[in-house]
Formats: structure tokens, C-alpha cells, sequence
């Protein structure tokens, strides 16, 4: 590149701006000077890239980049799906399908057993097909959305097993859920409940080694590999080989462990309660109509139904027919590294081999920047200087471009224009990702004409600002244990080659080709999960504020080996005008509305998603009194714009009904089917007569003992419909020391209440269930509060006329599901 500084020295005569302003530049290069002091590829003197030239060019080689990726996103299988795709039509035709009720218990299992029956009758005389209608009861808790406890009762479960005629000790699991959420016809509700049962109860578990789960979080696309293990590389090589169409990556697998996703999978069950391998897949795309009315079988492609099972049944004949497959336990050493390599395969290697490829890439930049430093002392001190500086620079640089951007974002979101992108996605392109870049360059504009006086020997230099902070991240993430690390390693291996062997700027892109074709293929698969998830992230978490801190950081990414061209560039008056110019629209047209997040278009729909619970509440008092009783439709908007948008439709859902959380109550005093409180602290509840279902909750207290362990025993008895959420909250003075749920230690939730969520088969017997509380000092208001909430998800008690009524009434760009519920609060 041009002339180092600690080989040029640090003094220099200084050119005024005309000077510099007067050469003429040659076609741009990025030379090196060799010993002597002659410029190779290029001059004697470096010369500096005009503006006309160089930006259009790193614009259009990012736009071809986004073009690849988007042909690979495209590579779906052609032809027909066959009559296999026709299993999803049919079982979704059924209608919503929520545990205990007819639909789910009766039809969609009759309609199973059809199904396998017509394929025994098909098949060879080689393998043997045993059925089993498996209905267990059982409890357990999980550390799900800050403590969640599961009791349930009757629920069914459909098993078949495929096996040679002569048996078989050793098997492999695929699991997924029948069931569904209330009011759509959408495949998957994670409950957990019947992977529990099955692992912990069927006698077929036992034969078990390893498992493939389907999840969805879309409908449809590719479906990605984003949990694997725990620390079972064998796995993983497996479906590398098996899958006819892999598509992985691990650094999914550690955004989604890591818990910034609100949401958990079977993976979970069968790893912790059945200390078992496996493998998670789940539909990624389209995740706007995930759980909606939307959520039909028509708007997946054949294709995608096709290539899943093209893979799934790759990796099931290969593992059901590996040596590993019998002593998987033994095969349990280490984590894998594993990633989609440009949309051609899926490349893996151990965690331990990474981690030495990164220390040794680590030391190889060391080197490089050492050969700069072993100079005369002069001269090394003033690169030393210099780089420092600039390093610093950069991230002030960075730290001031996060800082503009989401001060825009707040600024956005406190005027009640967030999500304008939710439908426009190059919205947030436009508004937030032209601010950051120019944020960047103006920065770097502003040190190349203030701080530096010799700008264009300082390519050099901001060249070699990346490798540094590339090199201390791929340490620190390597030291952390984290796979994801092999991205700093591309980040500095590709650009280090590129610079010590080409020189000229079209051929220096190309040789950068790799590193960010990867990075914009990553960028689509967070934004494609994470865009439709800030939809239902709750009220309390900003949406343009995460989306622009993605941005920046995506931005940052993409420009640590673009800002040296900064200072090899004339100017970069026009860029920054453009820029500007491009925010400043978009911001105007944001401000103004004109950006709706929400669409009602029958080929993309992007509704907006509401809960309406039409709720009968009584809270009784110490005696068993009725202190007070209310009823209305409680109303959750689930994203953070509330029902800002909803009011101009339905005037009296306003800020005049906006609910109040009951701070003595349990979770807030209302019926909520998740402990999720937290999240959607913005809601409202509007006056409504009481409901009265026919088949309603009783709840007994059976007995009250005194304990010889100096603790009181309280024994309940519940019994209603298929679906009932318990919270528990001690009183102050007072610790709930066990109970007959989960393990038998409680696990709470976020503000110290206990969240029990029961349901039940479409029969069950009434439910019984213990706790023992101890009790510190003395008191007077009682030792325990439970809340009892009765949720009628179908039939006749599901929705009220006034429900109904009221949900006819909202926009079509909207997606309200509705239904009955009742509240009872205790206390002893």
C-alpha cells in the first residue's frame, strides 16, 4: 500500500490542501515501497483515489455482494413437493388445535394414526411399524422467560416406531408438536409438555441415543441447524454428511443460548431430562405470520417442505445406521465449530482445532505488526504512537456513530414512529444505516483534514487499525470458549493475504470477497430472525433501538477494512452530501408517518399482533370474603407501539383504560398464560360485563398442617378447563420452602412470584397439589397469596359476544386473538 510510516519517518513538509488538491491521480492502486524506496505498483509518490471513482465502486461491490446472497437465499429445490407436502394441508385444515381439545385429542390424532397406518400397508416386509397413544402426567421446571413450572395431566402424545423385523437396541428420536396456539391454525406451541412425558415416561425412551427436533420460528425458507450438542461433534459431522442440503451455523447456536431470544425449544427437555444429544431445526423465514391467522400451509413453498425432509430423513437413516449411534455418550468431547460456507455446504471442525488456528492466527498478526515495530527506535515509537492514536480514534469513532444513531432511534420512538420499518425493511437501510456510515466517514473526514497533515500516507495506517481489532476479539472470544470466534478469523486471514499479495484496489475488493459476502449472508439470517421477533418483543424493549444498534454494529463490521480508503480518497464531499441527504428524507418521512409498520397484503402480510382476554376477576380476602370483583377485556398490544395505532379505529381503547398493576397481586393481578409480566408492563383493561363459562374453575383448600420441621403444609385441589395458570406469591416474612411440582424446588420468576402453568388432556381428573411454607417473623395480613387463572382457548366458553364483537371491529392490518378467561385471588 503507500509508504509506511515507520519507514517514511514521522516529519514531512507540509502540503496546504491546494497542493494536495492539484495532483493529478492515477488509476488507483494500493502499492507497497519496497527497500529502496520505489513505490511498486504504482509512482513514486502515493496518490489519492477520487471521490467519483471510489465511492460508486465500494457501493456497487456491496450491492453485487447483497445480489449473491440473495440468489444463494433463493437455492430452494425445484419440481414438486409430491403428496407427502398434502400430511400439512390436511392436518392444519383441521382448524387451531390447543392441547385438550377435540380437535387436537380426537381429530388430529385419528387423522395421524391414518396417515401411518396407509404407510404400514405400503411398507416392506424389512421393517416392522409399532404405534403407541401415549397419555402422561407429570411436572417440571425450567429457567424459561425467568422461572417456569409445568403440571400436566392426560395430554397426548402420538409415538411410532420404525425398527427391523428382528428389533433394535439403539434408537434415533424425530420429534415435533401436532398441537397449536389458540385461533390460528400455525403448527408448533412450546409447551414442552409432551416431550417431557414421552422422555421421562415411555419405555421407548430408554433405547434413545440422539434426537432431531423441528421448531419453526418462520414459515418456511431454509431450515437452519441452531442448537446442536451439547458437546457431541459427532452430531454435527453427521448431518454435514447426511443432510442433503445443510444450512448451519454456530454462531445462531450461541446468539440463541445466550438467551437474547425470547423463546426455547424441545432441545431443552430432551437434553437436561433425558441427557441426550441432538440437533434443532426451525423454518427461519417469514416470521411476521409465525402464530397468526396467517400461519397456514398454503404460504410454505413445496420446496421447503421438500428439502426438510430430504434432510431429515438423510440424517435419520445415517445415524440410525452409525457405529457412534450405540455409544454416543462416549462421543461426548468438546464443542464444534460449524458455519454455511457462501450458500455451497456447511464446513465443521472441533472447537479445540479452532482455538488453535486462532492463537496461531493471533500470533501471525502479531508479526505483521511487529515487523513494524522491530525498526530503529525512532521510528518504531512513532508507528507505536500513531497507531495508537488512530486505533483509539476509531473507536471513538465508533462510540460517537453509536451514540448519533440511537439518539435518532430514541428520538423515533418517544414521538411514537417506531417499527416504521417493520414492513419497509430498507426503511431502517435508509434511516439508520446511512446515518451510520456517514457518521463514520464524517468523523474520519474531519481527523484526515484537522489531526493529520500528511493524509495520504495514512491508509497505511488505518489499514492496520483492523487487524488489531480483529486480533483482540478473535482472543477474548477464544478465550471465552466461544466457536463464533472463526469470524474474527476470516476478518483477519483474508485481508492480511489480499494486502501482502495484490495491489490494485479491484483486485484488493475481489480478494475481500469471502470475509464479506459471509458477514452480509450472517446479517441476513439475525435480521431475518430477529426484524419479525421485535413484533412481539413486548412494550418495554424499543424495537428501533435494538435495530439500530444491529445496524451499527453490522456497519462497523462492514467498514473496519474500508476506512483506510478514507484517507487514500480525495475528498468525500459528495458521499457525505448524499448520505445526508438520504437520512434526512427518510427521517422526515418517518417523522411524518408515511411509513405504516403494519400491512394487510394477502401475499406478505406483517399484522399486528393483539391478545384480548375478556376476563372475570375476584379478590377474596384472609376469611375467604369477596373484597371486590371487576370484569373487562384485558388488552395486550405485544409490540412496543401499544395500541397507539388501534385508537384511531376503536376511540374508546385509549390511554383512559390503561391498567394499573396491582402491586399486592400476584404477577400484576391478571391472568397471564406466561410469566412474561415484565415484559408487557403496558396494558389496558376496558370495562366489560362478567363472563360466566359453564365449566368453571374450583379451587379448595384441602387441608392446612403444621410441619415437624416448623413449617406449615397447604393441600389444594383444582379443577376446570384443558388450561390453568397459578401464581404464588409469599408474603413478606415468609419463604415457600417446597412443593409437590417440578422437582420439588421452587423456581421463581422475575419479582419473586412463583408461575405454575397446568394443563390437561381432554379428560383429567381434578388436580392436587401441595406447598410448605416457613414462616420468619410474625404476621398479620397472612403467610401466602395464589391467583387461579381459568383460560378458555376453544368451544363454546372461548369467546364472549362482547368479544366478539369487539375483535369484528378492529383494522384488517391487525391480528387479534381472543379469549375467555377468569380470575381468583386468595389468600391464607
Amino acid at each position: 500500500m503507500e509508504r509506511d510510516l515507520a519507514s517514511t519517518g514521522a516529519v514531512r513538509r507540509l502540503r496546504t490542501p491546494g497542493e494536495r488538491e492539484r495532483r493529478d491521480p492515477p488509476p488507483p492502486c494500493l502499492g507497497h515501497d519496497d527497500p529502496a524506496g520505489k513505490k511498486l505498483g504504482g509512482g513514486s509518490r502515493r496518490r489519492l483515489l477520487p471521490e467519483a471513482h471510489a465511492a460508486p465502486l465500494l457501493l456497487l461491490y456491496l450491492l453485487g455482494l447483497r445480489a449473491l446472497v440473495h440468489l444463494s437465499l433463493q437455492q430452494l429445490l425445484q419440481g414438486p413437493a409430491g403428496p407427502r407436502a398434502a400430511y400439512l394441508e390436511n392436518i392444519t385444515a383441521i382448524g387451531p388445535r390447543t392441547v385438550g381439545s377435540p380437535e387436537n385429542e380426537i381429530l388430529a390424532v385419528n387423522y395421524l394414526l391414518e396417515q401411518i397406518k396407509a404407510i404400514e400397508t405400503e411398507s416392506s416386509d424389512v421393517h416392522k411399524i409399532s404405534i403407541d397413544i401415549q397419555r402422561p402426567t407429570g411436572s417440571f421446571s425450567i429457567d424459561f422467560l425467568g422461572g417456569f413450572t409445568s403440571y400436566y395431566a392426560n395430554i397426548t402424545n402420538v409415538v411410532v416406531k420404525l425398527e427391523p423385523r428382528n428389533g433394535a437396541k439403539h434408537a434415533v428420536l424425530s420429534n415435533c408438536h401436532f398441537d397449536s396456539v389458540p385461533n390460528t391454525p400455525g403448527r408448533y406451541i412450546i409447551l414442552f409438555l409432551a416431550s417431557h412425558g414421552f422422555i421421562t415416561q415411555h419405555h421407548w425412551a430408554k433405547s434413545i441415543r440422539a434426537f432431531i427436533n423441528l421448531e419453526a420460528a418462520g414459515v418456511g425458507g431454509k431450515e437452519l441447524v441452531f442448537q446442536t450438542g451439547p458437546e457431541n461433534p459427532w452430531l454435527v459431522e453427521a448431518y454435514v454428511f447426511a443432510a442433503k442440503h445443510p444450512f448451519a451455523s454456530v454462531v445462531a447456536q450461541e446468539v440463541f443460548q445466550s438467551g437474547i431470544i425470547p423463546a426455547d425449544t424441545d432441545f431443552r427437555i430432551y437434553r437436561d431430562f433425558g441427557n441426550i444429544p441432538g440437533i434443532d431445526l426451525a423454518f427461519i423465514e417469514n416470521g411476521y405470520i409465525y402464530h397468526t391467522k396467517y400461519d397456514t400451509s398454503d404460504r410454505i413453498l413445496t420446496d421447503s417442505i421438500q428439502r426438510a425432509g430430504d434432510n431429515i430423513l438423510g440424517m435419520l437413516k445415517y445415524l440410525a445406521t452409525s457405529d457412534k449411534l450405540a455409544r454416543s455418550s462416549e462421543y461426548q468431547h468438546g464443542n464444534v465449530v460449524f458455519f454455511y460456507v457462501l450458500g455451497l455446504f456447511v464446513l465443521a471442525y472441533p472447537a479445540r482445532v479452532g482455538t488453535i488456528m486462532n492463537y496461531i492466527l493471533t500470533a501471525i498478526a502479531i508479526l505483521y505488526l511487529g515487523k513494524k515495530i522491530l525498526q530503529p527506535r525512532k521510528m518504531a515509537v512513532n508507528y507505536v504512537k500513531e497507531l495508537s492514536t488512530a486505533f483509539g480514534f476509531t473507536i471513538l469513532s465508533w462510540f460517537t456513530t453509536l451514540l448519533t444513531v440511537l439518539i435518532v432511534a430514541l428520538f423515533i420512538s418517544l414521538i411514537g414512529r417506531s417499527l416504521s420499518w417493520y414492513t419497509h425493511f430498507y426503511v431502517s437501510v435508509l434511516l439508520y444505516g446511512t446515518a451510520s456510515v456517514a457518521k463514520l466517514i464524517l468523523v474520519h473526514t474531519l481527523a484526515k483534514r484537522f489531526l493529520y497533515k500528511v493524509s495520504e500516507y495514512l491508509g497505511e495506517l488505518y489499514f492496520d487499525v483492523p487487524v488489531v481489532a480483529w486480533s483482540i476479539a478473535l482472543t477474548l472470544l477464544t478465550q471465552l470458549g466461544l466457536c463464533s470466534a472463526f469470524v474474527c478469523t476470516m476478518w483477519i486471514v483474508f485481508p492480511l493475504l489480499t494486502k501482502l499479495i495484490i495491489k490494485y484496489v479491484m483486485i484488493y475488493l475481489l480478494g475481500m470477497l469471502i470475509p464479506y459476502l459471509y458477514i452480509m449472508y450472517l446479517a441476513w439470517t439475525i435480521f431475518e430472525m430477529i426484524t419479525p421477533i421485535m413484533g412481539r418483543s413486548g412494550s418495554e424493549i424499543p424495537p428501533d433501538v435494538v435495530l439500530a444498534v444491529f445496524i451499527v454494529s453490522y456497519t462497523i463490521i462492514l467498514s473496519s477494512y474500508f476506512l483506510h480508503f478514507l484517507y487514500l480518497a480525495k475528498s468525500t464531499k459528495k458521499t457525505l452530501m448524499t448520505l445526508a441527504t438520504v437520512f434526512a428524507v427518510t427521517f422526515v418521512l418517518v417523522c411524518s408517518g408515511v411509513f405504516f409498520p403494519y400491512s394487510s397484503d394477502s401475499t406478505s402480510p406483517k399484522p399486528k399482533r393483539i391478545f384480548l382476554q375478556h376476563v372475570s376477576r375476584k379478590f377474596h380476602g384472609l376469611n375467604g370474603n369477596l373484597i371486590r370483583s371487576d370484569s373487562g377485556i384485558w388488552i395486550n398490544g405485544f409490540d412496543y407501539t401499544g395500541i397507539s395505532h388501534i385508537t384511531p379505529h376503536k376511540p374508546e381503547l385509549n390511554e383512559s383504560i390503561r391498567a394499573n398493576c396491582e402491586k399486592d397481586a400476584p404477577l400484576c393481578g391478571f391472568p397471564w398464560i406466561f410469566p412474561v409480566h415484565f415484559l408487557l408492563r403496558k396494558n389496558w383493561y376496558l370495562p366489560a360485563p362478567d363472563v360466566s363459562p359453564t365449566s368453571p374453575v374450583n379451587f379448595k383448600l384441602l387441608s392446612k398442617e403444621q410441619m415437624p420441621w416448623d413449617s406449615t403444609k397447604f393441600t389444594f385441589e383444582v379443577s376446570g378447563p384443558s388450561h390453568i395458570s397459578l401464581s404464588i406469591r409469599p408474603h413478606k416474612g415468609t419463604t415457600l420452602s417446597s412443593w409437590s411440582l417440578g422437582d420439588g424446588t421452587p423456581l421463581d420468576n422475575i419479582g419473586g412470584d412463583y408461575f405454575v402453568f397446568y394443563s390437561h388432556g381432554l379428560q383429567a381428573a381434578a388436580w392436587h397439589f401441595w406447598i410448605e411454607l416457613k414462616v420468619s417473623e410474625k404476621l398479620s395480613d397472612g403467610m401466602v397469596t395464589l391467583a387461579v387463572a381459568a383460560h378458555y382457548f376453544f368451544g363454546e366458553d372461548q369467546k364472549s359476544l362482547q368479544l366478539y364483537a369487539l375483535m369484528e371491529r378492529f383494522p384488517d392490518w391487525t391480528f387479534p386473538s381472543g379469549w375467555v378467561c377468569t380470575y381468583d385471588q386468595f389468600v391464607y
